[in-house]
């Protein structure tokens, strides 16, 4: 089936976080959102006609995980990654963000530290409050463009720290980074080595852009496998963030019990309609995915050149995965704190502000380039014409 994602969908007035907040988050409802991270394309249609299924069933009662939606998980991963995934490793839970907490609450202390990787998904940090627990910041390096792990700090870190968790987040969000097996494998031996359990937020792995490959952390060795879980969704890949389903994979049975003790009482399981969801887009969303994939990248092309050639002044870091782009801003000698006044009231257009993201995000701004290609040259050009009242 050929999906046309040039298509420009209306989504006022459908509850939708991204379009009906814009008022509330923005202060106009001329600002065009450009921030959360779901994507403005149809879904896969086989999705909707799984859902639309299940609904003609006038009963929606209580749901069990079947052994086809298990499969369905464990089939995907073995079939993307080569990883074989025992049924029993499976936990589905209502979104990668709950998994988080719960792995913080299971893994760490109160009082204790946990190590994140600074610009990062702001959810980390609420995970750390939310547990009463301390961040280790180990900040990326920014160079040329691109971002790099500051190892030797990272050691520090969990000798300093005594961390026994780390929040992965791979690939990174919002930097953008697809970490090589070698990087996974340092970071993972630095963890490892001090007895600390990787928490990883894979939610973006199916996402990986222009040849570059997503490596599971657990996959790197069987010594990895046994001292992490692995959080991911169809949410962010087949633009199901509305559904809240996610599964996380814990291999050790000690650390599965541990998970599942800290989230007992206090997280449900993912309603009836996501389940069929999340099976219907493994098993049967790949040809929407390729197609999918092939236009993100000619949106971050067309994006890249865009700023190149019409707004210099703000240089986007090219993402090897996700759909987000991260724009250094601070050539436009503005304020970090006015930073979002400008974009919000001179440019109205609504992105997520850099210092959301904590240490190393003053002066950024996310940028969702997850949309039809007007509504991104509107964007743009909405940029350029504030940077150009400078």
């Amino acid at each position: 089936m050929k999906y046309s994602f040039d298509e420009v969908i209306e989504r006022r007035n459908t509850d939708s976080s991204k379009w009906d907040n814009v008022t509330a988050l923005f202060g106009s409802p001329d600002v065009l959102p450009m921030w959360v991270a779901d994507m403005d394309f149809r879904v896969p249609q086989p999705i909707v006609d799984a859902v639309k299924k299940r609904a003609e069933h006038p009963i929606y009662g209580y749901t069990k995980m079947s052994a086809s939606i298990v499969a369905s998980v464990t089939d995907r991963l073995y079939r993307k990654y080569g990883w074989k995934v025992e049924p029993d490793w499976v936990v589905f839970t209502p979104g990668v963000v709950p998994a988080v907490n719960a792995a913080v609450r299971a893994f760490a202390v109160p009082g204790g530290s946990v190590v994140v990787q600074s610009p990062a998904y702001p959810p980390f940090w609420s995970a750390l409050s939310n547990n009463k627990c301390v961040p280790a910041t180990n900040v990326l390096v920014e160079g040329g463009g691109r971002y790099e792990i500051d190892f030797d700090d990272l050691e520090r870190k969990f000798r300093d720290a005594g961390a026994k968790a780390m929040i992965l987040c791979s690939p990174h969000n919002p930097v953008g980074r697809v970490w090589t097996r070698e990087e996974l494998a340092r970071m993972g031996e630095i963890a490892l080595g001090a007895g600390a359990v990787m928490i990883s937020d894979e939610i973006h792995c199916e996402l990986a852009l222009n040849g570059h490959k997503h490596v599971p952390f657990a996959t790197i060795s069987p010594e990895f496998q046994k001292k992490s879980i692995t959080c991911f969704a169809p949410s962010k890949t087949f633009n199901l963030a509305g559904m809240h389903c996610s599964v996380a994979i814990v291999p050790d049975e000690d650390l599965r019990k541990r998970f599942n003790d800290a989230r007992a009482g206090i997280m449900g399981s993912p309603d009836l309609f996501a389940l069929y969801a999340l099976e219907a887009a493994f098993r049967y969303g790949d040809e929407w995915l390729e197609q999918a994939l092939a236009y993100i990248e000619g949106n971050l092309e067309f994006a890249l050149r865009y700023f190149k050639e019409r707004i210099p002044r703000i240089r986007p870091n090219k993402p090897e995965g996700t759909y987000l782009v991260w724009l250094d801003c601070r050539g436009l000698g503005i304020d970090s704190k006015a930073l979002r006044t400008f974009f919000n009231e001179k440019a109205k257009v609504g992105l997520n502000d850099g210092a959301a993201f904590g240490p190393g995000g003053e002066g950024f701004e996310r940028l969702n380039i997850a949309c039809a290609r007007p509504i991104l040259e509107e964007g743009l050009r909405r940029i350029e014409a504030a940077v150009n009242s400078l």
